[in-house]
Parts: structure tokens; sequence; C-alpha cells
């Protein structure tokens, strides 16, 4: 994990100061009635959980009238860069990467759940293993998410130097490069612990895909600011505002598939603002 040094030890500067605050073609959509929107892997890149969101793309395009591709990038750069190019249109960030979006592309923000204005990461462990704080954790085998995941890196990051935990020198760290991935790194035993999505990890326990005998969580982060549904900057105000729309139409009891896939219940406009401490640590990282 060395080659990763560099990096953490910005990460480990930026966030001591402030872990106490808080496809359609570039020329426009004119050109192709159809738009791509774009998911980060937060909960895996397959195409079967392309084909599982199908009640989501249905609900995009009845709500905007166009036709609507859905695409799961490789991973979370690879989101912030197709937005950047130009290959997607409308995409579903996490905090940390709508900042560095924003600042490289001008992405525009619309609209998040409800949660996400008080979000968490979880800390979770085998159900038998001796794990009982983030103190234990010295020397254990450790699973991060994406580099870039705030509530898969950052954040947990930010926690363990809180508890005065140096997680290059005093645990043995990886990235699974998902959600998905930590949980199941976490349930088999290949790493003792790993931080994740709390909405994910809710999910996997809800549907089966994560043995809930066999993992628990043992510590829950304080609440952070997260995932943000964005545009690409050229993208019109008028299909901005039907792909708002078509998000804060969605109620419980009537959209229930597609909530489930965003796992949410309620979504707000979201607001820039609100992103400034994040943005400050990206420039302190000098992730743009």
């Amino acid at each position: 994990m060395r080659n990763r040094s560099a990096f953490i030890g910005r990460l480990l500067a930026v966030i001591l100061a402030f872990a106490g605050s808080a496809a359609i073609s570039p020329q426009g959509m004119a050109a192709d009635p159809a738009i791509r929107v774009g998911m980060i892997p937060d909960a895996g890149a397959t195409q079967v959980s392309i084909e599982q969101k199908a009640p989501l793309r249905d609900h995009l395009a009845k709500a905007t009238g166009l036709n609507v591709e859905l695409i799961i990038p490789t991973n979370y750069n690879a989101t912030v860069e197709a937005l950047g190019n130009g290959s997607l249109d409308f995409a579903y960030l996490g905090g940390l990467t709508y900042v560095i979006a924003h600042e490289k592309y001008g992405v525009v923000p619309m609209v998040q759940r409800e949660s996400d204005l008080q979000f968490h990461s979880l800390f979770i462990t085998q159900t038998g293993s001796s794990i009982k704080s983030l103190a234990d954790l010295k020397g254990k085998n450790f699973a991060y998410g994406d580099i870039v995941s705030t509530s898969g890196h950052l954040m947990p990051y930010a926690a363990l130097t809180k508890a005065g935990i140096d997680s290059d020198k005093d645990m043995k760290s990886r990235y699974t490069g998902s959600h998905p991935a930590t949980a199941k790194a976490v349930e088999s035993g290949t790493v003792d612990a790993g931080a994740m999505d709390e909405s994910v990890y809710q999910a996997m326990i809800a549907d089966g895909s994560l043995d809930k005998s066999r993992v628990r969580v043992f510590y829950t982060t304080p609440p952070f600011l997260d995932y943000v549904w964005v545009a690409r900057k050229d993208v019109s105000a008028a299909a901005r505002q039907k792909f708002e729309a078509a998000f804060l139409a969605l109620q419980k009891g009537r959209d229930d598939k597609v909530l489930e896939i965003l796992r949410g219940t309620k979504f707000i406009r979201a607001n820039d603002a609100l992103y400034n401490d994040l943005r400050k640590i990206a420039k302190e990282l000098k992730l743009f």
C-alpha cells in the first residue's frame, strides 16, 4: 500500500483540518432524442445490475419523453470523465466525486435523497470477531471501497484518523472498488473489517445478498453530506427540469420499485453551497 502514501499523506493532513466540520452528442440534446444516464458503481457494475434498474429507466423515459440509456461506468472517476467528455448527460455521484466533477466540468447539481443530507458510513466485521471498536482495528486487514468514495473511503478514513489510527501504518488496507465488494470481503473473512455506505448495507441485508448472521456493524460515523444527481453543464434547462421533476414526483407506496432501486424514500432539490466543506477537502488533496 506504500504506492498510495502521497495521497494518504495529503488526506491525513486535510482530514485533521476539517474533522470538526461537519448518451447524446456533446453538441446538445436537440441532436438526438435520447439521454445517457450514468450511475457510479457504488452498488457494483454488472449487466445484471443494469437490467435490475429497468423500472428506473422506464420512469425516467416516461417523465422526460425521451429514450433513456442507463450506464454504470467501471469506476467513480470514469463516471466523472464521462460527464466531462459528453458521453453522459446525467449522473448519480457521491459527494466527493460531485465536487470534483463540478470543479473540473461544471456539472449542475439537481436532486438528492433527503437521507443524503444526514448520511453515514458503517464499519462492519464478522459476527464472531473480537473487533468492538475502531481501536481494535490496529493490526487488522481492512477494506475500503473506491478511493474517491465519500462513504467508502473519505469519511471512514476521517473517523479512523480522529480515533488515532493511521490507516497506512496501523492496518493492512485495500480498496475493493465498491460497497458490495467490501461487504462480501468482510462476510467471507477475506478481510477482518471494512467500511461501507449505510444504504447499500441495509439493501444487501434486506435482499439476502449479505448474510446478516455473519456480519455486524460495530461503528457508525457522524452524519455527512453525500450523493447527488447532476447534469452535464450544457444539457438544456428544460431537460434538467424534466429530469428533476421525475425524481421529485416519486412517492412511497406508488413508486416503490423505483425508490427501492434508488435506496431512498423522498427526493429534494440539491444545494451546491452545502458541499463547500467537501470542496475544500478535494482542493487540499489536489484532486482537481
